[in-house]
């Protein structure tokens, strides 16, 4: 992952560049391989850099094409780069690095905002035009990869978290009863644009934003997932889809210019990755799994499991053991690394892993995601065949209703029940029409985004 940062003034005020300075300090652990800054006028960028695609300084970014007029930052990766830099070369483009991020920039010359139509990946970046004063912010389909902003009328600040727009300074702190009431009713789950600070907006996955020269901003969505029912296949046609479509997502967040790792519970998902990554023709690639100590006659690994899947592969396996001490000691850490509150147990696990992890491996794929497209959660059964789809759906994965939510807060933070007009809401929406299928869209597009784990 990087981090990519940003400011534009609309009050005649240059770019106080300490505040990018700090935005990227703020998340150098996201990119601690490089950084750059990038000013003209009333804006500047700001970029940490994790080398993944392309080793070389090339690749440097903030990237500007004077040539073109643009200027990006960038974080993600564009798994069809290479397919896409090949029909820009037939289109005349001339290309000066071998990386992903070059081909962003021209496929926004070449098609304009619809480049996002063609991009196979994950990705959060802004485009400057330098001849119209336009920048543009998109975000990928699912929200893999984050991005956060602040607009007032004297400025827009962006970043790729929200700890670097408050080191920039100047953001409203104060809570946002909005997303208070979904913090406390939605199973700790913010769903966008708000955040816990009214002052910080986070752009929705599947969306763009244009900001024009004079500060007005327009988002609008590119891209909407639909769970509707189709009998065009069999279920023998349905079963070799789905592996087939398993072995091309698998193949495709190989493609990378380091080793490419696995994080190996020995559960289903991960383990699944962990063969499909081996028919691939990878050999000896590493994977990790993580363990805690035992309380009573409750087990605090897994191992059992994970090596039994190592063994069969033969990857090169790695057990990180985290004691209970450990636990405690790094939890003042952990809170520190969290763009937004979570609450999970996972949390202080997940990075304590991603610290061990990232000692000798940058990438990794994992198996975090797979209950929510694939239905494994305890809530789904009871929501077949209902005939209030919402009220079910409330009843398993809301914390607490509404009226006990006016029991728990103060008077001036109560407002309405915005969690649950917002529930009811997506559920109108078409596209979804049965109650399961109302829940696994809400919970892929939504929950599995902002996720507290």
């Amino acid at each position: 992952m990087c981090g990519i940062c940003g400011e534009i003034r609309h009050d005649g005020e240059a770019v106080d560049l300490a505040r990018i300075e700090r935005m990227k300090h703020s998340m150098r652990p996201r990119g601690p391989d490089d950084g750059g800054t990038f000013a003209v006028g009333n804006r500047a960028f700001g970029h940490r850099r994790l080398m993944i695609m392309d080793l070389s300084a090339h690749s440097q970014q903030p990237m500007t094409d004077p040539e073109l007029g643009l200027g990006l930052v960038f974080n993600g990766a564009i798994y069809n780069h290479p397919q896409l830099r090949a029909e820009l070369r037939e289109l005349g483009y001339r290309f000066f690095s071998e990386g992903d991020t070059e081909v962003v920039l021209k496929a926004y010359h070449a098609w304009g905002i619809e480049c996002l139509q063609r991009f196979q990946g994950m990705f959060a970046f802004a485009i400057w035009e330098r001849d119209s004063g336009r920048t543009v912010l998109a975000r990928d389909r699912l929200g893999i990869k984050p991005l956060y902003y602040s607009a007032d009328t004297d400025r827009f600040a962006f970043a790729s978290t929200l700890p670097a727009l408050l080191a920039a300074g100047g953001v409203d702190t104060a809570i946002d009863p909005v997303a208070l009431n979904h913090y406390l009713s939605f199973h700790s789950v913010v769903p966008p644009p708000h955040t816990m600070l009214r002052g910080v907006r986070k752009l929705r996955p599947a969306h763009y934003l244009t900001l024009d020269a004079r500060g007005r901003i327009e988002e609008r969505r590119y891209w909407s997932l639909e769970f509707r029912h189709s009998e065009a296949r069999s279920e023998t046609e349905w079963r070799e889809g789905l592996l087939e479509a398993l072995r091309t997502a698998v193949r495709r967040r190989l493609v990378a210019a380091v080793d490419v790792g696995v994080l190996l519970s020995g559960g289903v998902d991960s383990s699944l990755l962990v063969g499909l990554i081996a028919e691939a023709g990878i050999s000896r690639f590493r994977t990790y799994s993580v363990g805690f100590e035992a309380v009573g006659e409750e087990a605090g690994d897994e191992f059992r499991y994970s090596d039994i899947v190592a063994e069969a592969f033969a990857t090169d396996h790695q057990r990180i053991r985290v004691s209970s001490r450990e636990l405690l000691e790094q939890l003042p850490a952990a809170i520190e690394a969290m763009a937004e509150p979570m609450v999970s147990h996972d949390c202080i696990g997940f990075y304590l892993l991603s610290r061990e992890v990232s000692r000798t491996c940058k990438a990794v794929q994992s198996g975090q995601g797979a209950d929510e497209v694939f239905g494994g959660y305890h809530w789904y059964p009871p929501m077949v065949g209902s005939t209030e789809p919402f009220a079910a759906y409330r009843q398993a994965f809301f914390d607490r209703d509404f009226a006990e939510y006016c029991r728990v807060v103060a008077d001036p933070w109560i407002e309405r029940d915005f969690a649950s007009e917002f529930v009811q809401a997506e559920f109108a929406r078409p596209g979804a029409d049965d109650s399961v299928d109302k829940a696994l869209r809400i919970d892929t597009t939504v929950m599995l985004v902002d996720d507290p784990v």
